[in-house]
């Protein structure tokens, strides 16, 4: 039985790499929990989407990346953040807008990084970083690296331009590339089969002559050998591709959205009956490589983990707004330029414009 799971389930090869998944998957559920239960109370601002019941999707395609590769991914980004490994405190501190964050709080919910870890976004305008993840993978062509570019994209991108670019020019030019679209049903309120012709999102890479498939987004051991079958032919061939990984997002697209007008309690309910953390921590205790004790520790030792989060995001500074302007002129010109800003800033924008009102 152990050589059979060794051999052909290596997220369940031991219990260390068995309870590190489960962990990965407990800790972007929780912290999702709790960011939706600190939106309403006004400690978020701006838009926030929460990508509960996404878990797998994300930590099976993020987990087989290796030291020189690249992620890029949508606005649906929390988890992503966690998967590469950022730590709850700072992301939590950058939903909250505090300097501590990690993008220093400039950035909030949507735009998401950390740079050290190679994960370039978190980006706003749905499909807007499709273009930018190729020329990271044209970039590491150039230069002769080994690195992949893993770019995640939600199931509404794939029908605006610049999806039908990015892949044509990927293509055309053979670059270190997966696709993964995170087909959760919806793009907003309208369902995948409302929106696109072919509903079958896998299919459009055959247009570019590239490699494409679909896998249960909702079973974490098939995206991890889908993703990891797919990076190596990145990797080692220089082969682009695309996969579809199916699943569902229990909440509304955003925290504003209830998510039941377009959707019918008994859809909700078959998803949630197929809960990729419950999938997978059933399959663990059935292998024998974890117990129903070691689970509920897990859960026990990642609510410490978000409440500290938490604490450390509610207690840090923000940023300086002095600070507001930094990265986006050439830095020796900022103060001067920022300057020029502060007439027409929100601190003086009454008194300034008084006049020209009446």
């Amino acid at each position: 039985m152990a050589s059979s799971v060794s051999q052909h389930q290596p997220l369940l090869r031991d219990a260390a790499t068995a309870r590190r998944i489960l962990r990965q998957m407990v800790l972007i559920r929780r912290f999702e929990e709790r960011t939706e239960e600190q939106y309403t109370r006004a400690r978020i601002g701006g838009y926030c989407h929460l990508a509960i019941g996404e878990e797998a999707a994300n930590v099976g395609a993020i987990e087989p990346l290796g030291e020189s590769d690249y992620l890029f991914t949508s606005y649906r980004d929390h988890g992503a953040a966690l998967a590469v490994g950022s730590e709850p405190s700072g992301v939590m501190a950058e939903l909250f807008g505090k300097a501590t964050g990690v993008a220093g709080g400039y950035g909030g919910s949507m735009h998401l990084l950390d740079v050290d870890r190679r994960f370039l976004g978190g980006w706003g305008i749905v499909g807007g970083h499709l273009p930018i993840a190729v020329g990271a993978a044209l970039a590491l062509d150039y230069t002769g690296s080994d690195g992949v570019v893993l770019c995640q994209l939600g199931d509404g991108a794939t029908n605006i331009g610049a999806f039908h670019e990015a892949l044509n020019l990927a293509a055309v030019w053979k670059l270190p590339i997966v696709f993964q679209v995170i087909n959760n049903q919806y793009g907003m309120g309208t369902s995948v089969a409302m929106a696109s012709a072919e509903t079958e999102l896998w299919k459009r890479a055959a247009a570019y002559e590239m490699h494409g498939e679909r896998v249960d987004g909702n079973d974490v051991e098939a995206v991890f050998e889908s993703t990891t079958r797919l990076i190596a032919l990145a990797r080692h061939d220089r082969r682009p591709s695309l996969v579809e990984t199916l699943t569902y997002r229990f909440r509304g697209h955003s925290v504003a959205d209830a998510g039941k007008v377009y959707r019918t309690p008994e859809e909700i309910a078959s998803w949630k009956a197929r809960d990729p953390i419950d999938l997978f921590a059933g399959r663990a205790i059935e292998a024998g490589v974890l117990s129903e004790e070691d689970v509920t520790a897990v859960r026990r030792e990642v609510e410490e983990l978000v409440n500290s989060a938490i604490k450390e995001a509610a207690a840090a500074p923000a940023p300086e707004v002095a600070g507001l302007y930094e990265h986006v002129y050439r830095d020796g010109d900022t103060p001067e330029q920022f300057s020029r800003m502060d007439t027409a800033a929100p601190f003086g924008e009454r008194k300034e414009t008084r006049g020209w009102r009446t």
